[in-house]
């Protein structure tokens, strides 16, 4: 077997989310895990030739100290997820790429994730933004030489930042640049930096989280230029996956929903984290947006995420929908969906870099409109319909593969 060549470089290396991502791939490489939940092992997408899971080597950025191993082992824990057994046979993999983890930048993340922070970089919340995404950009250029890597995927996993209100600053590059030279500056925070060093670093970058990231005029028009290859944004795991598979139903059988209420619980660092009213409008404007767009009107919604500590990893949301039907007859759909939030993200994950990577490798650059179906808010699509979404993913894959066979057809000499 050869070596890695392709890195996965993790904002939040150490948290959930990230540590299960490690192990997954630890496992997969050693043959200790199967291929459920890997949408890249589909047989639809099995059709691409994508890179196996040996080619890639895991580094990141955390803020707080900790290690793969040791968030695993408390997700097994508190969560009773996993096999002991097979966290002791991927140790020494997830200890080796801990060892490419290094300390963070925590600017403007939000009161409740500087409150956690405890290993950033030197003053990383006064530095200008500008030296901060140079310093990310030098640690991933280390990481790419210390391995010989031929690409970095940068995956936004960070915590979910407080809403970022756009100004003329985004949308005017000479003004932004200007921003990136003032210190702590609110206009940049941490997502729209280690976006900006992963533009300017040659990385391809998947935001995961609500954070806007990439997704402000700037840097998307930076992007262009650079030919940055780049997917998002906010993983679509639970609740709003079923949003976006039932509410096409409600529109093509001509059922009028009236109202449509979702309570979300959950008890991780996640939660935690977006218990704080500051960043929880972030996560609940990303939950919300779907229904209006598929159904074609406005019902009343309401949407609410709790942090309840006892739940641990265990995402639990209750929803109730009352729809109205044939002459006037108002009925109910409820229903409860409960996962382990981590074992949900981690092999869509796994499925968005090896598909960005063998986008990269076929010389693909720019927005990858076609890996919709993975996000809340996906860049570049208007519609968030499920089923529309993996069409996207449809067509993709058969473009790719028609050109495959059209590539490897033997060419007919033309007849004398």
């Amino acid at each position: 077997m050869t070596g890695p060549d392709l890195g996965i470089w993790f904002v939040g290396a150490f948290g959930s989310v990230a540590s299960t991502t490690a192990l997954g791939l630890a496992a997969l490489r050693k043959g200790l895990a199967g291929s459920t939940g890997l949408v890249s092992e589909h047989p639809l997408v099995r059709q691409l030739p994508l890179p196996p899971f040996s080619r890639f080597v895991i580094g990141g950025h955390d803020v707080r100290r900790s290690s793969l191993e040791s968030t695993v082992r408390e997700l097994h824990r508190r969560s009773g997820v996993f096999d002991a057994e097979l966290i002791d046979r991927c140790r020494d993999q997830l200890a080796e790429w801990t060892e490419n983890v290094v300390p963070g930048v925590a600017q403007r993340s939000g009161p409740a994730v500087e409150r956690l922070a405890d290993w950033t970089q030197e003053q990383g919340n006064q530095m200008p933004p500008r030296e901060a995404a140079e310093r990310i950009a030098a640690d991933i250029q280390a990481f790419r030489e210390r391995w010989g890597l031929r690409h970095v995927i940068l995956v936004n996993l960070a915590s979910t930042e407080p809403p970022l209100e756009l100004t003329e600053v985004h949308s005017d590059l000479v003004r932004f640049e200007a921003e990136l030279d003032r210190p702590g500056s609110p206009a940049v925070p941490a997502s729209l930096i280690y976006a900006l060093a992963a533009i300017r670093s040659g990385c391809s970058y998947v935001n995961f989280t609500p954070s806007p990231g990439i997704n402000v005029p700037v840097l998307t028009e930076l992007a262009a230029k650079q030919g940055t290859l780049y997917a998002g944004q906010d993983g679509k795991t639970g609740e709003t996956l079923l949003k976006t598979v039932l509410a096409p139903m409600f529109q093509r059988r001509n059922l009028r929903v009236l109202s449509w209420v979702g309570h979300n619980i959950f008890g991780n660092r996640d939660g935690l984290v977006l218990d704080d009213p500051t960043h929880k409008a972030s996560k609940v404007k990303t939950k919300d947006a779907v229904l209006n767009q598929i159904l074609g009107y406005t019902p009343q919604t309401v949407v609410s995420i709790e942090f309840v500590e006892s739940l641990d990893d265990w995402k639990t949301a209750w929803d109730h929908v009352h729809f109205e039907g044939f002459l006037g007859t108002k009925m109910v759909l409820q229903f409860t969906w409960q996962g382990c939030d981590s074992l949900l993200a981690a092999p869509l994950v796994i499925d968005l870099v090896r598909l960005t990577a063998y986008e990269w490798e076929s010389g693909g650059r720019g927005l990858q409109r076609h890996l919709a179906c993975f996000f809340k808010r996906p860049l570049g699509v208007d519609t968030h319909d499920f089923f529309e979404q993996w069409r996207l993913l449809e067509e993709y894959v058969q473009e790719r593969v028609t050109a495959q066979e059209k590539t490897a057809r033997p060419q007919t000499a033309p007849s004398a």
